[in-house]
């Protein structure tokens, strides 16, 4: 590849290969050479991978700059419309699904071909030509000192002037660097909207159509000067590489929230089992407890049996037997009441564990309730108590997590107060600039009453002075008011309106 490759051509042999057999056979509203421009533009704006789509991002900038180009108005609700059938069926297009896009004027209704090519081709300028301005002005010539007419092509380094814009005769190239400068000129020798274009070897006096495309065309020139000497790239490339790293951005992003998400759903599904285990605990701890009862109900009917031979056999040891048995009874009466505590205990743990997100004040009481009945029962039932120690150390982790959650939700709560803090500031700051936008107001609109007021002064009084207007087509005459102060035929009138006031004067 040699240092005068042309990209252009390049890609047209590439679709000159490939056009025939993926472009579309239904008719479009786009011509061929338009086409092959839209697939130039995908090339550009394809993500760097294969095979190459565009994302309905990328779809959006295109179509908004086409829309632009051609004068209408963008319809952000039908193409909301349209990204979301794309997304629920693929990624992006590919190059001959956008053509097919553009070509059935889905979003250019009623415009016709020619603007629609219009636009298009202006597109086409500006991302793959870099052109970043064009259009007609008049440059002063370095020899013979005249103006002529040209067709200037602002690029990201250089400045090229055509006789016309079919580019075919060109005339010259201003190269631009980061010494290269650009001021506007007073007006003089007839021309207005004057500006020079200073570069190390040669400046360049240039006169615009109007004001407008002045103050566009110095704009410009400066804000290419301004990249040169930075070394950054033409706006749209910047703009493009711009969009490519937030997409990237929000996509690691993405991919790190769907990391954590699996974390959590990794640590919940741990949490399930842990609290299915201790719930297997409670429900052996119970199935224990009922086994000793039973145990204990069976002593109770042989102790029964026992006193009642006792109290045959011998009456005097009777009252002391019953109250031993009155005793027992009593007892008894207490473990039961117990035993029936902690199975109410075990039904209110198994309800806690199932809604344990949403009753956790429910889960507190009971916690508490099965520790106080375990400490009166520690003694009898070591095996309770080994059990009540887990539970501890699982309320233990539990409370260390809410406590983590506590300290994660103050950090949010800080960086949500700096925020505030910062929009506050930002609206003082708009507020601010809305009254000095007030201010430079007020002294315009009187600065142009004063304007208004002079010309008044000067419209009753036609002398010596004479408000400056646009010179007349006509050859222009010398007097001694200066060059182009009458036509020809404003001096006849003069010269009759003079030689009647001299004959009534006679």
């Amino acid at each position: 590849v040699q240092g005068n490759f042309d990209k252009v051509e390049f890609n047209r042999m590439c679709w000159t290969l490939c056009a025939k057999k993926n472009l579309s056979k239904s008719p479009l509203l786009i011509s061929d050479e338009d086409a092959f421009k839209v697939w130039v533009i995908f090339n550009f704006l394809s993500e760097d991978k294969y095979p190459l789509i565009i994302v309905p991002e990328e779809i959006e900038y295109l179509l908004k700059k086409l829309t632009e180009a051609m004068g209408a108005g963008w319809q952000q609700e039908q193409f909301d419309h349209y990204k979301i059938a794309l997304n629920t069926s693929r990624e992006g297009l590919s190059a001959w699904e956008l053509i097919d896009l553009i070509g059935s004027g889905q979003f250019s209704k009623g415009m016709d071909q020619q603007t629609v090519s219009m636009a298009i081709n202006e597109v086409f300028n500006e991302l793959i030509l870099d052109v970043l301005k064009q259009g007609y002005m008049l440059k002063k010539g370095h020899k013979r000192k005249n103006w002529t007419e040209r067709w200037f092509v602002l690029k990201p380094n250089i400045i090229s002037y055509y006789v016309s814009e079919d580019l075919k005769d060109k005339k010259g190239d201003i190269i631009l660097d980061g010494n290269c400068c650009v001021e506007a000129l007073p007006d003089k020798d007839g021309k207005k909207c004057l500006f020079l274009i200073k570069c190390l070897d040669k400046s360049f006096e240039i006169s615009a159509s109007d004001k407008k495309k002045k103050q566009e065309w110095i704009q410009a020139i400066q804000t290419t000067v301004n990249l040169l000497r930075a070394g950054s790239p033409p706006p749209h490339k910047e703009a493009r590489q711009k969009r490519k790293e937030l997409r990237r951005k929000l996509l690691a992003e993405q991919e790190e929230l769907e990391r954590q998400m699996k974390e959590l759903q990794t640590a919940n599904e741990n949490k399930q089992k842990e609290l299915e285990i201790v719930r297997k605990q409670l429900e052996a701890a119970a199935a224990r407890a009922a086994e000793e009862e039973k145990k204990r109900l069976q002593t109770q009917a042989e102790l029964q049996d026992r006193f009642s031979l006792e109290l045959e056999r011998e009456k005097m040891v009777r009252q002391k037997m019953e109250e031993q048995v009155a005793q027992k009874s009593s007892e008894l009466e207490q473990y039961l009441q117990r035993v029936r505590e902690l199975e109410e205990m075990y039904k209110q743990l198994q309800e806690a564990l199932e809604d344990e997100k949403h009753a956790r004040q429910d889960e507190e009481t009971v916690r508490k309730l099965q520790a106080r009945l375990l400490e009166e029962e520690s003694a009898k039932r070591a095996e309770l108590e080994k059990w009540h120690l887990q539970q501890q150390q699982t309320i233990q982790m539990t409370e260390a997590e809410k406590q983590e959650l506590e300290n994660q939700r103050m950090i949010k709560e800080r960086a949500l107060q700096v925020a505030m803090q910062q929009l506050e500031q930002l609206e003082l700051e708009r507020k601010e600039a809305l009254a000095q936008y007030e201010e430079v107001k007020k002294k315009l609109e009187m600065a142009a009453n004063n304007t208004k007021s002079w010309k008044d002064k000067v419209a009753h009084h036609e002398g010596l002075i004479r408000l400056i207007e646009p010179g007349s087509k006509n050859p222009h005459l010398i007097t001694n008011w200066g060059p182009a102060a009458f036509t020809e035929a404003e001096l006849e009138q003069r010269q009759k309106s003079w030689k009647g006031k001299k004959a009534t004067s006679e």
